[in-house]
């Protein structure tokens, strides 16, 4: 049974371990969630300039719209004090910096109506992170950047924590997907999506389907087994929020975390988190203790061009 925790006052290791049986943990704001929220809409709203950012799929052709998320998002995600920002969240959530690596944070946008599903929008279908590589000790923490609600959140599907689902994980490899499935001509796909996406091969009951509604600054955090998609959006305004994962290293180490019940992915994330204290990589002698013969296949982290930090409105 899947349990949701809110404002739970144990402690992270608790925390994780519990995390890890598919039970979800959900926050109220607190003073480094709403910094990294103001931080997130002071930069969309530079982007998007008069436009109200919620709405401006009604002003923009999709091209252009998609144009616009392709400088704001990488801005946001490979920015410095993104980096800080998330910092002074760990700390705030009683994490060991030292012992906790964090993947940087990306911006997520939702359109409502099917206006842009596909690219640098891409409308996630249900899917655990364990099918892209992720190890199984990663937890994913959510965050709204504006108000949400049941027509524009995010869904979970606890019936399948301990269910399988077929699926075509196993023709994805991380290595391979930081060598060509990433980067700037992802905004290209407007129409069609041809990245490599694991997902189910078969329809799934979504029922019972869990949704969360938090405030502005509202963290979720679930584990990387965790099946969850993005709700359809008929909300009529466009979704945006900031996603996150972490590990903590004597995790990776003793290879602990939730229980692999379907995942045939290849390659793993793991050397592309920063350590929470001098954002350095995890050492290479932790992390070949999920090499699988395949770090020849491509790169084994993504390295984003050099960014532009001088303005978005160029």
């Amino acid at each position: 049974m899947n349990t949701v925790y809110i404002d739970s006052p144990v402690t992270d290791a608790e925390r994780r371990r519990l995390l890890y049986q598919g039970h979800i943990f959900v926050y109220s704001p607190r003073p480094s969630t709403v910094a990294l929220c103001d931080f997130a809409r002071g930069l969309i709203k530079e982007a998007f300039g008069s436009l109200d950012p919620e709405r401006a799929q009604y002003c923009l052709p999709v091209a252009e719209y998609a144009a616009l998320l392709a400088k704001l998002k990488p801005y946001f995600i490979h920015h410095p004090k993104s980096k800080e920002l998330l910092q002074s969240i760990f700390v705030e959530m009683s994490c060991d910096l030292s012992k906790t690596y964090f993947d940087v944070p990306k911006m997520r946008s939702s359109t409502s109506s099917g206006y842009l599903t596909t690219g640098i929008a891409y409308a996630w279908h249900p899917h655990r992170d364990t099918w892209y590589s992720a190890p199984p000790c990663q937890v994913n923490w959510w965050i709204p950047i504006y108000e949400i609600e049941s027509e524009n959140a995010m869904g979970f599907h606890p019936r399948y924590w301990s269910e399988p689902v077929r699926n075509n994980s196993g023709e994805y490899n991380r290595y391979v997907e930081n060598q060509v499935g990433r980067g700037d001509h992802v905004a290209a796909y407007t129409k069609e999506d041809p990245r490599t996406l694991p997902k189910p091969l078969d329809p799934l009951d979504r029922d019972p389907e869990i949704r969360l509604i938090c405030p502005v600054g509202g963290l979720i955090l679930f584990s990387a087994a965790q099946m969850h998609s993005s709700v359809p959006n008929t909300s009529g305004k466009t979704r945006f929020s900031i996603d996150f994962r972490t590990f903590h290293v004597d995790d990776v180490v003793a290879k602990r975390g939730a229980p692999n019940i379907d995942s045939a992915c290849t390659g793993t994330t793991v050397r592309e988190f920063l350590r929470g204290t001098d954002l350095s990589r995890i050492p290479e002698e932790i992390a070949s203790l999920y090499s699988d013969g395949t770090e020849n296949l491509g790169s084994l982290v993504y390295e984003p061009k050099d960014l532009d930090a001088s303005s978005l409105r160029k």
